[in-house]
């Protein structure tokens, strides 16, 4: 019994550092999203609008848990909770639309079996279609706006990282300030573009992706080819790393035999050595 008296204070001490360490670690969600999450709450219970339009509540559901997800990026946060926000306002215009259609339907049959008056049928329906025209109007509206936001944030995030628009897709050009000479590790020091691409591969994920090695003249061709493939793998464990999907990603290495500049030159020669990573300008393209 001593013993058991004794451990007692420790094991109390040890249950409180541990509900500390679980309180510290707690992340609070994106600012914003709870009033989204109360704004499609509402459209659920409402018993007129719920099931009207299936396939773009649970699209808006979708976004929300998305836009709910605690993250350290907060230009990240803010769209997610402003898509879902518009994802919302859609599944509730359709359902607005769909509600108005039907009651429109039912009062042209109770008018057609009370025989009411053509004048008076046509001025109900004429207020009805009025309605119509103008939910269809802000459901466009909203669709409208929704994609011309998106446009923009895609080409903010293009022009961050630099990226050159080709018939293949956006290249984003690494230099070789990635690795050391004749290697194929990532230096820890200058990841910072590729920190910014990672960023821009998790918000649109739609996208997939072609990373390619490159090196300069010098050396044999064996050697330069083994060595691109190399670190264009090392671009690709990267980007996995940071949560992209492996079926996105594909990497090959082209050694020295797709130069930009001529290799007569230790500037030229640098200009070569680079990874290229090619990001399909269309969703789910082939590269």
């Amino acid at each position: 019994m001593k013993i058991l008296t004794g451990t007692t204070p420790i094991l109390v001490l040890v249950a409180g550092v541990m509900t500390l360490s679980a309180c510290s670690s707690k992340v609070e969600k994106p600012e914003g999203s709870f009033a989204v999450r109360q704004k499609l709450t509402a459209l659920q219970a409402d018993p007129n609008l719920a099931n009207r339009a299936v396939l773009p509540v649970q699209q808006a559901a979708t976004a929300v848990l998305t836009a709910e997800q605690p993250t350290k990026d907060k230009a990240l946060a803010m769209y997610r909770v402003k898509l879902a926000d518009k994802k919302v306002e859609i599944a509730k215009a359709v359902a607005q639309t769909s509600y108005l259609d039907e009651q429109y339907k039912t009062l042209g049959a109770q008018q057609a079996g009370a025989r009411l008056d053509s004048r008076t049928q046509e001025a109900d329906a004429a207020r009805y279609d009025a309605k119509l025209a103008r939910q269809d109007a802000t459901t466009a509206q909203a669709e409208s706006e929704l994609a011309r936001q998106q446009a923009l944030e895609l080409q903010q995030q293009i022009t961050e990282l630099n990226a050159k628009e080709t018939e293949r897709g956006w290249v984003v050009t690494l230099g070789d300030v990635l690795f050391d000479t004749g290697r194929a590790e990532l230096k820890e020091g200058s990841l910072n573009n590729l920190s910014k691409l990672s960023a821009f591969l998790n918000r649109y994920q739609d996208r997939t992706v072609q990373i390619e090695g490159h090196t300069d003249s010098i050396g044999s061709s064996d050697s330069n080819q083994g060595l691109s493939e190399r670190r264009a793998n090392s671009v690709r464990r990267y980007l996995e790393a940071q949560g992209i999907a492996s079926n996105r990603l594909t990497a090959r290495g082209l050694g020295e035999h797709a130069p930009v500049s001529g290799n007569d030159s230790a500037a030229s020669r640098q200009q070569n050595r680079r990874v290229e990573v090619i990001i399909a300008n269309t969703a789910a393209a082939p590269l």
